[in-house]
């Protein structure tokens, strides 16, 4: 039997979307900006987004080290047709059978952003099937919202490539708070690296967090709306070295920098006055993340919503979805102008699906 996930969908999206014409196509999404080459197909039926299959192989790098771009590339290289035809498998369907191939166009690393658009170039011009390029950070964003019913977020974007607060304002997803340097998702890992763990280190640095409650100052840098991580990581790196007790520095660090993003985050809600908030990306897998979130939320009467686990990472499902909306909305692009960007702003474009 066939698992597939079904959200009903709210009337924040564009009506054309739900036309008669649209119902039931099916988009081939293609992931591959960083350590995962992912392959998914979602379609819309009778106003519900729908993921029929959701695929990924994960890179692993060597313990104390990060992402090798020549390695994860080489990695995706390998698993490219494996994955895919994973995919079509458990979705059901054949490749003759999908209406468009997306697959992200940027950013990510340049050498895995390659494997993924040659994928997804090949099957567009063999099969004569309609290119969509898609934001990878657009995706995360746009498959959370799908997944957990929000209507008018201001969402909270954690990545190991993004930190952002950002809200939909007239077309674009509005950003109004960055990180300045490093992301949060790169202020865990070089500091889990640093510790000897290989990337991604969320998951260890928030077991050991678990096990202390002994906090350590350190560095908090919030300049207006946005914030800054590299002096955490600096003075957390030196800690360790003086022999400061990991599970202490691993308490500390999450406490610092999740207070940080809580801060900027609850401004931006106090300044749009909105009722929602949304907890994006891998790092939105972390407990203590969505418990602080959960307690500002609670203070401004607002509802927490946090991406479901299976889909805070990168995965296929996010370029599939956000790629199908956009192929509904008339985007597309020639095989041969198809590009890739390392460096690539989501709210540099326009979101066409939504009012």
């Amino acid at each position: 039997m066939i698992s597939r996930i079904s959200r009903e969908l709210p009337e924040t999206y564009h009506h054309s979307i739900f036309s008669k014409e649209n119902e039931g196509k099916i988009c081939l999404g293609i992931e591959s900006t960083a350590h995962t080459f992912g392959a998914a197909l979602t379609q819309i039926v009778e106003r519900k987004g729908i993921i029929l299959s959701d695929v990924k192989s994960v890179y692993q790098p060597p313990p104390g080290s990060g992402i090798h771009p020549r390695e994860a590339s080489r990695h995706h290289a390998e698993n490219a047709a494996k994955v895919i035809h994973e995919a079509l498998n458990k979705a059901g369907v054949s490749i003759k059978e999908v209406d468009a191939i997306a697959y992200s166009a940027g950013p990510g690393l340049g050498p895995c952003l390659r494997v993924g658009a040659v994928s997804a170039r090949s099957l567009s011009s063999y099969f004569k099937k309609p290119l969509i390029p898609v934001n990878h950070a657009l995706g995360h964003i746009e498959l959370s919202t799908m997944l957990t019913g929000a209507i008018d977020p201001v969402v909270l974007l954690v990545t190991g490539g993004h930190t952002a607060i950002t809200a939909y304002i007239s077309g674009r997803w509005k950003i109004f708070g960055e990180t300045l340097d490093i992301t949060i998702g790169q202020l865990i890992d070089q500091f889990g690296r640093e510790a000897g763990f290989s990337s991604p280190c969320g998951a260890k640095i928030e077991e050991l967090a678990r096990r202390s409650s002994n906090y350590l100052p350190l560095p908090y840098s919030v300049k207006g709306n946005d914030v800054s991580f590299s002096g955490i990581l600096t003075a957390a790196k030196n800690m360790l070295k003086e022999g400061k007790k990991l599970e202490d520095l691993c308490y500390s660090l999450q406490e610092t920098a999740f207070a940080m993003l809580i801060e900027t985050t609850e401004r931006a809600l106090a300044f749009s006055e909105k009722k929602e908030v949304l907890l994006v990306g891998g790092v939105a897998a972390n407990l203590r993340l969505q418990e602080m979130l959960k307690e500002m939320c609670r203070q401004h009467d607002a509802r927490p919503l946090i991406v479901p686990q299976q889909y805070s990472g990168d995965c296929g499902a996010q370029i599939s979805w956000t790629g199908l909306l956009a192929y509904l909305s008339g985007t597309r692009v020639d095989v041969e102008k198809s590009i890739i960007r390392q460096s690539w702003r989501f709210d540099k474009v326009a979101v066409k699906w939504r009012y």
